[in-house]
């Protein structure tokens, strides 16, 4: 990933904390055939291994696993809100015209050795781990222990446990850190006041990096 330093993430708990709150990745693996990628939910255990490691699971039917890798090393792609930046919500523009469009994003990209696993009681921990990550700020949180036993123990058999040992992490916040404090107010208000929900988000990160 290009990452010029002004918008470089090399801080690992931040990178843990925005892989923690995006939860969703994009998991890349190379294979005779070609590229496969899997949209997928994953949970980090941040003191397992040297960098953390990575746990989800995919569909048995997936041929992501099904196909022999042509070397371990997967990438998974984490991508939190982003939104487009119109010129016209920079100050400067009214003063010069000298601005173009962009982009802002949250990006974390995770590279390690991919381990694809069946084991039963593996399968429920990794299973548990994610239901309990996402109902655990619910009134009443669901747990795996709620369905009958012998109906979680065929869903197990549906699917394929994920396991990446992460190696390399690289981080991107665009934020608007290369423009000047009144621009990026500028930005802050027009993402705002969008009717988007992830506009929104983005701001409410602008405005957080701003005051940090």
């Amino acid at each position: 990933m290009y990452i010029p330093k002004h918008f470089q993430d090399n801080d690992q708990q931040s990178l843990f904390n925005t892989i923690r709150q995006i939860q969703t990745a994009n998991l890349v693996t190379q294979h005779p055939s070609g590229l496969i990628a899997t949209y997928l939910p994953l949970y980090l255990e941040e003191t397992e291994g040297k960098q953390g490691t990575l746990y989800g699971h995919i569909a048995k039917a997936n041929s992501q696993w099904q196909q022999s890798l042509t070397n371990t090393e997967a990438l998974a792609i984490f991508t939190g809100p982003d939104a487009y930046i119109t010129p016209s919500w920079y100050p400067s523009k009214q003063i010069h015209h000298k601005e173009v469009p962009t982009w802002n994003y949250i990006a974390v990209h995770t590279y390690g050795t991919i381990e694809f696993i069946e084991e039963p009681n593996t399968l429920l921990d990794i299973v548990t781990k994610l239901t309990n990550a996402n109902e655990k700020n619910r009134q009443q949180p669901w747990q795996v222990k709620d369905a009958p036993q012998d109906y979680i123990q065929t869903m197990l058999k549906a699917i394929i446990g994920v396991k990446i040992t992460i190696t390399k992490i690289e981080g991107k916040r665009k934020l608007s850190q290369n423009k000047t404090a009144d621009n990026q107010q500028g930005v802050i208000q027009g993402l705002t006041n969008s009717e988007k929900a992830t506009d929104k988000a983005l701001a409410k990160l602008m405005q957080n990096k701003l005051h940090s």
